[in-house]
């Protein structure tokens, strides 16, 4: 087997980078990277201020008369880099996939590169603080470039068309296989990539059928990147965004980690977005102290566009619900008369409310407005309306759960899956019957961290007869949630909640009578991931089973590698080992006897919350080793 290194790529992180090729039936290419090169403390070489804002889709400002902002503001720049860098950030996605490819190119044409080789040019490079000579076209020009791959960004990364060099192209609205004209307006050549606008196709992929395309927006606004592709193909791609994910971040090797599951996609393609937030800018000068000027026109009023930063006005957006569209509609017509008022931009929010009436509907229910959607069941009539008071509360039901929240909070935005995604929850929560053994302990308990309003703790509560405990951070969102524990006839003993910081969370059920062996966690956290104090908690605790939910499967896979090793930051957790102070360090009834607690994986699978774009929410299963 041969080995490539990825130092050429990368500064060298805290621990020894490396990948090498093999076999898997998973990759549709004959041949698998493996790359490692991710950690707490990994970070990009030369990862500019620039190449930030191009994945951010700005286009930063260059102050004074350094292009670039000059060494000495590249210097303090990459001083704070490793904070912005630790939690799967686009740009560090971006990076990784860059990586792989390139040393993909070099595996095709046999070109081996040595540890001590890589590593040398890296030092050399890092001394002199340049990028390597690399012949690319000047700024502004239109060039041909054909499509490799798409990036887990939902980028596509292309070579310029007759060029032999590896230097990439990342480049929206394409598809692997197409030929388009781009224009190149900023390169990255430390990073072995160039920045490209979108003009045109001249050879279509296969893949690509543009009737497909259902928002004249498209390729224009950048909330979605992948309306040009058939749906099965999208749901492959999104597969592929898991695969990559848990190779560059998890720090696994191949035979850790299964065979990533077919991503479970959306039942409504368009029309699902269950919350928007359009906005508008203020007048100019609006950001200046004492600006008063009031807006003497409607401002655009929409989303910001790939291509600047000036707001895009967007008259309807198809991946809305029909009730919130109605809202896009009303709330520009508001404006239209209205803008005079705002002297400052600001952001619209949209959220859709049902209310639910049983069947049969005699009359129109009252305070329910007559143009609002009608959705029709055998037992229910749904009428569907829209919110804009951030502190209002918005209702929505999954099944026959009933769930409450303030409008403007968080809560998943694509109520079409989530029946779905919560059956498939509830059928993978408990241990499978292949997995028990005479001693096995019943499951009994349910801890949701990261509960929010108690999607989990409430959809779940039936499965475990000991009780769930939803925890959160959010006092309010701890409200809300008890009050939907009894909109849903829960008891107390069946669905409880308590508000704990998350670094805190299992101190709160320390003195609870809850047994690890009868334990299960579900974990959600934000994009960022768990921090290392929950991780090593986790880890006391030791809970039988964890169920892993997350936004971001590059900072889940990172996640769920350390709790696949067992250790956090490096180091190894001894829930026997006592602390400084003599204390066990180990959670009440958690950890007796065990020398290292580790996880391994039973399953991943995406899912698919907003389909035409890039991102996939990820479903990570994993029981506990007993060693």
């Amino acid at each position: 087997m041969r080995l490539y290194s990825t130092s050429r790529f990368f500064s060298k992180p805290s621990f020894h980078t490396s990948a090498y090729f093999t076999h898997s039936s998973q990759s549709g290419i004959g041949a698998r990277l493996f790359v490692r090169p991710f950690s707490f403390t990994t970070s990009l070489r030369q990862t500019t201020p620039e190449a930030i804002a191009m994945v951010n889709n700005k286009r930063p400002y260059h102050g004074g008369n350094n292009k670039g902002g000059g060494h000495r503001a590249q210097k303090k720049f990459r001083s704070k880099r490793k904070a912005a860098l630790s939690e799967g950030s686009p740009e560090e996605v971006l990076a990784a996939d860059i990586a792989a490819l390139r040393l993909s190119f070099a595996a095709v044409n046999e070109q081996p590169v040595s540890d001590e080789t890589a590593e040398g040019a890296d030092d050399a490079a890092a001394e002199k603080d340049t990028a390597p000579a690399v012949s690319v076209p000047e700024q502004g020009t239109e060039i041909d470039v054909e499509v490799i791959e798409l990036s887990s960004t939902g980028d596509a990364l292309a070579k310029q068309v007759g060029s032999t060099s590896d230097h990439l192209y990342v480049v929206p609205f394409s598809v692997p296989g197409d030929v388009v004209r781009v224009k190149v307006y900023r390169h990255v050549l430390d990073e072995g990539y160039s920045q490209a606008d979108f003009l045109s196709v001249v050879t279509p992929s296969p893949l690509r059928d543009d009737t497909r395309i259902g928002c004249k927006y498209f390729a224009k606004c950048s909330g979605c990147q992948f309306q040009m592709l058939d749906y099965s193909e999208q749901l492959k791609l999104k597969k592929n965004i898991v695969v990559k994910a848990y190779r560059n971040f998890s720090q696994l090797p191949p035979e850790l980690v299964p065979g990533i599951l077919d991503t479970i996609g959306s039942p409504l393609q368009y029309g699902y977005r269950t919350k928007l937030t359009p906005h508008f800018d203020g007048p100019p000068g609006a950001n200046r102290k004492g600006f008063k000027k009031p807006l003497e026109e409607r401002p655009p009023i929409g989303f910001t566009p790939k291509t600047s930063r000036r707001v895009l006005d967007i008259e309807d957006c198809p991946i809305a619900t029909e009730a919130v569209r109605k809202g896009l509609t009303a709330e520009r017509e508001r404006m239209a008369t209205e803008y005079s008022k705002y002297t400052k931009g600001a952001t619209i929010l949209l959220r859709e409310n049902t209310k639910r009436v049983p069947t049969p509907v005699t009359t129109h229910p009252e305070g329910v407005p007559e143009d609002a959607v009608k959705v029709e069941s055998e037992k229910y009539v749904d009428y569907k309306t829209y919110i804009t008071d951030n502190n209002a509360t918005s209702t929505e039901y999954i099944d026959d759960f009933v769930f409450t929240n303030p409008a403007g909070s968080f809560f998943q935005n694509n109520n079409s899956i989530l029946s779905p995604f919560t059956e498939y929850i509830g059928q993978h929560v408990l241990p499978p019957p292949a997995l028990a053994s005479p001693s096995s302990k019943q499951i009994k308990y349910l801890i949701d961290a990261y509960s929010g309003s108690g999607l989990f703790t409430i959809t779940q509560s039936s499965l475990f007869p000991g009780g769930s405990i939803g925890i959160d951070i959010a006092d309010k969102s701890i409200a809300y949630a008890r009050k939907n524990a009894t909109l849903n006839n829960l008891k107390e003993e069946q669905c409880r909640f308590i508000a704990a910081d998350a670094p805190e969370l299992f101190k709160s059920v320390s003195n609870e009578t809850m047994d690890p062996d009868e334990t299960v966690v579900i974990l959600d956290p934000p994009r960022k991931g768990c921090d290392a104090s929950f991780l090593r908690q986790l880890l006391k605790f030791a809970p039988r089973r964890v169920v892993y939910v997350s936004c971001n499967v590059h900072t889940q896979a990172r996640d769920v590698g350390i709790l696949v090793r067992g250790e956090v930051d490096g180091s190894v957790l001894d829930p026997n080992k006592k602390t400084e102070n003599g204390a066990e360090e180990k959670m009440e009834n958690g950890g007796e006897g065990r020398e290292k607690v580790r996880y391994e994986i039973e399953s991943i699978r995406g899912f698919d919350f907003f389909p035409q774009t890039g991102h996939v929410e990820g479903v990570a299963v994993l029981n506990r080793v007993d060693m």
